[in-house]
């Protein structure tokens, strides 16, 4: 499904970036994303059918405008949440006048660090 996007080494495409900000729903998605959210949250906040939410998260996603992690809970059954991974982002021109984006992220709370990780350890199972 989505991809973790804090791989910070990795400029983020800005072709993907607008195309994503394009998107009603995605603007949609970002807009209610106040805190993490889990898909089925996010399809009752924003009124988008679970299967093109989906979609619109892997799109998000993979423009680095989301981050996926791992919401682990007592009973054991743990749940993908998704937040926004930016607080601003700027478009510009590089020295070949290609568009480039620049794109500033939030702090990472040591509980967000714990789920990345926790994550990361279900991934490798």
């Amino acid at each position: 499904m989505a991809r973790e996007s804090s791989d910070s080494d990795t400029a983020p495409d800005a072709a993907a970036i607008c195309s994503a900000l394009d998107d009603p729903d995605c603007r949609t998605i970002i807009r209610h994303l106040e805190e993490p959210m889990t898909a089925a949250e996010l399809t009752d906040h924003c009124d988008i059918p679970q299967s093109t939410l989906y979609r619109k998260l892997e799109l998000l996603s993979e423009a680095t405008l989301l981050e996926e992690s791992t919401e682990i809970r007592p009973d054991g059954h743990h749940a993908s949440t998704y937040r926004v991974a930016f607080t601003e982002i700027q478009l510009g021109l590089d020295d070949d006048r290609r568009l480039s984006a620049t794109v500033d992220r939030p702090e990472r709370t040591t509980e967000e660090r714990l789920a990345d990780l926790w994550s990361e350890v279900r991934e490798g199972v």
